[in-house]
């Protein structure tokens, strides 16, 4: 089971993922697609690498607009390394929107 990363470690992240923040428990990005299609494709590329790392995400779309939220449930809802090498596989997929 993966641990809950310490506060240390999830200070660090800022500089590690900048283009996310902590809210409550969760890694949280916010991304505007170009279009809805693209947008929806997004999704459709984050979740066959959700399921290849069987660690998923909680999707809002909304038109072109996804907001993104990684934690661990068995981990008690928390952060942990998975969500790190989630939101980078994330970031890899939707680049710097």
């Amino acid at each position: 089971m993966a641990e809950p990363l310490s506060p240390e470690a999830i200070d660090a992240l800022g500089s590690e993922l900048p283009q996310w923040r902590v809210e409550g428990n969760s890694l949280v990005r916010e991304v505007q697609a170009p279009t809805f299609l693209a947008a929806i494709d997004w999704v459709s590329e984050i979740a066959m690498a959700a399921e290849e790392m069987d660690h998923h995400p909680d999707i809002d779309i909304r038109w072109r607009n996804l907001r993104l939220a990684l934690c661990t449930h068995s981990a008690g809802s928390r952060v942990t390394d998975l969500d790190v090498a989630l939101a980078r596989r994330i970031d890899t997929i939707v680049g710097a929107a």
